[in-house]
């Protein structure tokens, strides 16, 4: 089971389906994706939850809305499972000129292609994403 694809899809599922919010299990990589994308702007908050009668442990993520609408964000899964993707940092690429995000997990954690490239740090590519 790939939990950061379970992430992904559901975060691009809730946008498209216009709430506001969306809740997700917790598990450290995901939380660190999620704090990557509130530090660029694509989702609004991120909150850390554990239900005392199942001991649950999730996240709620408040998604950004326009006016009232929840904007579209498209996100997608670079790094799978089967097939592992990995740049060095003067190969990471811009996600839509620099107004989407890549997610790239380093020797110094998860970080942003940007924050990346100007540590001159390498990785594997976890996904990117932008609003549509």
């Amino acid at each position: 089971m790939d939990k950061i694809a379970n992430l992904i899809s559901s975060l691009k599922n809730a946008t498209m389906a216009g709430k506001s919010s969306v809740e997700t299990g917790l598990f450290k990589q995901g939380k660190e994706i999620l704090e990557v994308f509130k530090s660029k702007g694509l989702i609004k908050g991120l909150k850390v939850f554990k239900d005392e009668e199942s001991g649950f442990k999730g996240m709620h993520i408040d998604l950004v809305d326009l006016n009232g609408a929840v904007r579209k964000l498209e996100t997608v899964r670079l790094s799978k499972p089967g097939r592992r993707v990995y740049s060095d940092f003067k190969k990471l690429l811009k996600v839509k000129n620099g107004l989407g995000v890549l997610v790239v997990s380093t020797s110094r954690g998860m970080m942003g292609g940007e924050e990346a490239r100007k540590k001159k740090l390498g990785g594997e590519l976890i996904c990117k994403a932008h609003f549509i």
